[in-house]
C-alpha cells in the first residue's frame, strides 16, 4: 500500500509540475510583439509532455517495484528516491535501461566518470552498492565530477522469474563478452567454444553489439565520453583494472589483481581499445553487500583515485602506466550464482 501511495504522489507531482512549467506557443505579429497561439484540440505541448514525463516516471516506477520485491537490500522508497530517469532504451523484455545525472552545484564539472553496477544479473550486491554510493554522491552533490549512474544494466537476467536471477541477458547472452573488440567475429566464438567449452554463462552472442543493453553502453562511451568507468561486479573481492593510468594498489579491503581481459570484454574494449581507464570494483560476495565500513572505505579510495590519477594525473613514463591488455585466464565453466570471471 505505500508504494502504491508512493508511486501515485510522484505521477500527479510530475503532471502538476509539467503543467506550471510548461509555456503556451508564441507568434510574432506584424507590431514585432508576441502573442500566445491557441492550441489545437489535438495537440498540446502541456499535454503532451505530461504524458511522456508520466509515462517516464510510471516506467521507473514498475522498475523500482521489481527491485524492491526481487532484493531484500533494496526499497522501493529507496530507488523511487533516487529519480533515475529512462534512458529511452529498453532491455530484451521492454524494461527501462535507467540512469542518473549528478552534476556539481557550482561550478564547472573537472571531469566525467561512469559508474556501472548489474552488468550480471546474478550479482546482486553489484546493484544494491550503486544505490548507496548514488546517494552519497546526492548528498556530496557530485563532487567536483559529472557522474552518469546505471545502477542495472542487465534488469532483465536480475527479474529474471520467479526468483532466479542469470549472469546473461534474456536472450542468453553475457553482455560482457559482446563489446566490439577488435578481431571479435575471429575470436569471441573460438574462445566460447575452445576456451569455455561452450559455457552458457559466456556465450557472446552472434554478433558485436547483437544485444540492446551493451548498444546502449557503447553508445554512452561515445556520447559521454567519460574520463573513466566504474564497474562493479562480484565475487572476487579485489580490484581489476584495464587501460592507461595507474591503478588503486586497493580500495578499502580490496586489493589489486589484474585479470586480464577476454574477446569482447569490456576491459579490453573500454580499457584496452578505447583508452579510456576502467577501474573494476570486485565485491567479495555477490548475494551480500559489504558492511556499512568498507562500502564507505571502497567509495572513499575510488574518488581519491578519480581526483589523484584521473582528474589530476602525474605525469609518468609509459613503462609505469597499467595497459591491462593481456589475455586472461580461462574462464571456469561455472554454473553457481555470481561465481563468475568478470
Amino acid at each position: 500500500m505505500n508504494r502504491l501511495i508512493a508511486r501515485v504522489v510522484l505521477l500527479v507531482l510530475a503532471l502538476a509540475s509539467a503543467t506550471a512549467q510548461a509555456s503556451p506557443l508564441l507568434t510574432v505579429t506584424d507590431t514585432g510583439s508576441y502573442t500566445p497561439v491557441e492550441n489545437e484540440p489535438h495537440h498540446s505541448p502541456v499535454r503532451d509532455q505530461s504524458i511522456s514525463l508520466l509515462w517516464a516516471l510510471d516506467e521507473i516506477s514498475r522498475l523500482c517495484q521489481q527491485l524492491d520485491e526481487k532484493l531484500t537490500s533494496i526499497e522501493y522508497s529507496e530507488c523511487a528516491s533516487a529519480n533515475l530517469q529512462p534512458s529511452g532504451a529498453y532491455s530484451i523484455m521492454h524494461r527501462s535501461i535507467a540512469y542518473k545525472d549528478v552534476v556539481p552545484v557550482i561550478g564547472e564539472p573537472t571531469g566525467k566518470v561512469l559508474l556501472i553496477g548489474g552488468i550480471h544479473g546474478d550479482e546482486y550486491s553489484s546493484v544494491t552498492i550503486v544505490f548507496r554510493w548514488l546517494r552519497e554522491l546526492e548528498a556530496q552533490q557530485g563532487g567536483q565530477l559529472h557522474w552518469r549512474v546505471v545502477p542495472t544494466l542487465n534488469p532483465d537476467g536480475l527479474l529474471m522469474p520467479p526468483k532466479k536471477s542469470q549472469r546473461m541477458n534474456a536472450n542468453g547472452v553475457d553482455l560482457n563478452r559482446n563489446f566490439p573488440t577488435p578481431n571479435w567475429e575471429e575470436e569471441a566464438m573460438d574462445y566460447w567454444v575452445n576456451r569455455t567449452r561452450k559455457s552458457k554463462r559466456r556465450y557472446p552472442g552472434t554478433a558485436p553489439l547483437s544485444e540492446p543493453e551493451s548498444r546502449w553502453l557503447a553508445s554512452q562511451i561515445e556520447e559521454f565520453q567519460p574520463d573513466a568507468v566504474i564497474s562493479v561486479h562480484a565475487p572476487h573481492g579485489i580490484v581489476d583494472f584495464d587501460g592507461p593510468l595507474v591503478p588503486p594498489d586497493n580500495l578499502g579491503p580490496l586489493e589489486l589483481r589484474l585479470l586480464g581481459t577476454y574477446p569482447g570484454s569490456m576491459g579490453r574494449y573500454i580499457g584496452v581499445y578505447k583508452g579510456i581507464p576502467l577501474l573494476t570494483v570486485e565485491l567479495e560476495s555477490a548475494l551480500r553487500v559489504p558492511g556499512q565500513e568498507d562500502t564507505t572505505k571502497i567509495w572513499q579510495d575510488t574518488i581519491t583515485w578519480l581526483q589523484d590519477r584521473v582528474i589530476e594525473p602525474p605525469e609518468l613514463p609509459r613503462s609505469e602506466q597499467a595497459h591491462g591488455d593481456t589475455q586472461g585466464a580461462d574462464d571456469p565453466d561455472e554454473s553457481g550464482q555470481g561465481t563468475a570471471v568478470n
